[in-house]
């Protein structure tokens, strides 16, 4: 695949960068040695059917990335050296948030970064971390909180993007919420809507060892999908019906299937990225007033602190997920396995092996 700029084997590991730079414009960088990395559903529909997101074939708009790339969004590591004017000291551990915004525009002032009008992100738009060493901008860096075990905090921006969801969810306390789907992203929205406060979670998926999981991480029911699941969610929930409803598995029809459960008033999220455009009730949304809302990424300032806090907090998080490292020449077959639906954790790298 040209987005790689290898074989299938995996990426040339790289040689130490050049120095870090420091521009005095807020675009200073640090260097990491990088210690895990992870991979996620985009990596693999990149690998299997890119270049969407990589590019490879036409200039980044914002990063003025072209041609071959390494990727990696979900890295943490270790300063080798560090921006001077940062308060990071070499040897210390952090994890990167990846996303890297302007600070300047209407959105960045809004403090809603991930929607930058310059907005990239390392290793989608610009080179990450699947290799050696990787100069990171500095901003997006966040210390480890000590003892917190690499392969825990190799989960923190992915779990970082199923914090922001649960914000953007709107869910208030006492709410009914149900997550459709539990797989990672899913597993992550329910670990972020109880790290924000109370809520009666029903999780919806095919019974197994994801809903034992779900079980696991908080949720009060579990449901198996059917023909009537609006129904089995009214009679689960003792008559009512859920005020929020989260797609978290991009699923044909489930999108659909949400807007359908949820109370009159209510709202929906999509978060569950469909592989083609869903059919919906506009006449039905739009006279039981029902709010559909999207999510995207997260916000490196407070979405990714609060997900560092809950892998040290609830090391069960870490536990289920994170699987043993394998080393940069594992990682096309672990691209292939994930992209066959074979992975129920998450795969990290560690380029050191």
């Amino acid at each position: 695949m040209p987005g790689w700029g290898r074989t299938r084997g995996g990426p040339r590991r790289t040689t130490r960068p050049a120095r870090v730079r420091s521009t005095g414009s807020g675009n200073a960088e640090t260097l990491v040695r990088v210690l895990r990395s992870g991979i996620c559903g985009t990596d693999a529909s990149e690998w299997i059917a890119g270049p969407k997101t990589f590019p490879v074939q036409r200039r980044h708009p914002h990063s003025g990335h072209l041609g071959p790339i390494i990727p990696g969004h979900e890295f943490v590591g270790e300063i080798v050296e560090a921006d001077p004017d940062s308060g990071l000291t070499a040897g210390s551990l952090v994890a990167s948030g990846a996303g890297v915004w302007c600070g300047k525009c209407r959105r960045c002032g809004e403090g809603r970064t991930n929607q930058c009008t310059q907005y990239r992100t390392l290793g989608l738009n610009v080179h990450g971390g699947m290799a050696e060493f990787v100069a990171v901008p500095t901003k997006t860096l966040r210390p480890l909180p000590t003892g917190l075990p690499l392969d825990h905090a190799g989960l923190a921006q992915p779990l970082s993007v199923g914090i922001h969801a649960a914000r953007r969810s709107g869910a208030r306390e006492g709410d009914n919420v149900v997550i459709i789907g539990a797989g990672a992203i899913g597993s992550f929205v329910l670990a972020g809507l109880r790290h924000l406060g109370e809520f009666d979670i029903t999780v919806i998926d095919f019974p197994g060892s994801r809903l034992d999981r779900a079980q696991r991480l908080g949720a009060d029911r579990t449901l198996a999908p059917s023909e009537s699941i609006a129904a089995d969610v009214i009679d689960a929930l003792d008559g009512r019906k859920p005020d929020v409803v989260i797609e978290a598995s991009g699923a044909p029809g489930q999108l659909a299937a949400a807007l359908e459960m949820v109370v009159d008033g209510g709202r929906v999220q999509a978060v569950g990225i469909p592989k083609d455009n869903p059919v919906l009730d506009m006449h039905s949304m739009i006279f039981r007033e029902i709010t559909l809302d999207t999510t995207l990424a997260h916000v490196c300032d407070t979405d990714l602190p609060a997900a560092l806090h809950i892998l040290a907090a609830a090391p069960l998080l870490g536990t289920e997920f994170a699987e043993t490292p394998v080393g940069l020449a594992q990682l096309g077959a672990s691209l292939d396995r994930l992209a066959a639906g074979k992975v129920e954790g998450k795969i990290l790298i560690d380029p050191g092996v």
